[in-house]
């Protein structure tokens, strides 16, 4: 007859042995710590990249960028000083001395079979067609005080955008010359207007998506002919949509 095997009861002093031994071996080879001695430890692998950013966006890889994008300088917005319309000159001015205010100048411009009002020697838009780039719908202005708004001349680039991006520091000369630059300037949706205010492209971008490539592209060569900066969230923006233009 086989012999019974007694069990074996672990006495309470080996296990806190046990226990000790335990805690010391997390304490130096755990998720917290690593051995420094000479062959005797090892690290735990680092999963994430170290590229990574530390908000979570992927890496963007230099040698993919357009060479005008690579150019920007990355930046948080930041101004000491509070933005304030008035610091960008009177709205619109005359700036090329032509006779006509910029608003009117973009006008004539963007919108199709433009009229005059009589007396302003072809100078004041008193009505024209607009093919929205930012909606791609076509909306039909006509001066008036309840109609104008329809159609509204937007700062690709937003005066308080320059502002914490590099404005703050121009001279009164130079911020007046930035607001009315035809470059950085489009006749557009009134309510498309308002809904993108201030935003850079990270948190807007026109509803047409056909046209974001052209968007980012404007936005960018402004930020890089004047010198501004641009906010991380939106450089990321740009060169994503960037990556899938022709």
């Amino acid at each position: 007859m086989p012999r019974r095997r007694r069990s074996r009861r672990i006495s309470l002093p080996a296990l806190l042995v046990v226990l000790l031994a335990v805690a010391v071996w997390v304490y130096l080879y755990g998720p917290e710590g690593t051995s420094s001695q000479a062959g005797g430890g090892f690290e735990l692998p680092t999963f994430a990249p170290a590229s990574e950013d530390p908000n979570g966006r992927a890496p963007i890889d230099p040698a993919t960028l357009d060479p005008e994008l690579a150019d920007l300088v990355v930046a948080a917005p930041g101004s000491s000083s509070r933005y304030d319309r008035d610091l960008f000159g009177e709205a619109w001015l005359d700036v090329d001395g032509n006779g006509c205010d910029t608003r009117n100048d973009v006008l004539i411009r963007d919108l199709a079979d433009v009229r005059f009002r009589a007396d302003s020697a072809d100078c004041i838009v008193r009505t024209g067609t607009l093919t929205d780039p930012y909606t791609n719908t076509v909306i039909s202005f006509v001066r008036g005080p309840d109609t104008s708004e329809a159609v509204q001349i937007d700062h690709v680039v937003p005066l308080s955008y320059a502002w914490q991006h590099g404005a703050s520091e121009w001279t009164d000369a130079q911020r007046a010359a930035f607001a009315n630059d035809p470059a950085n300037l489009s006749a557009v949706d009134g309510p498309a207007n308002q809904a993108k205010s201030d935003s850079g492209p990270a948190e807007w971008m026109p509803p047409a998506s056909g046209y974001a490539c052209t968007y980012v592209d404007r936005f960018a060569d402004v930020l890089l002919s004047y010198g501004l900066t641009v906010s991380p969230e939106d450089f990321d923006a740009i060169a994503a949509v960037d990556s899938g233009c022709p």
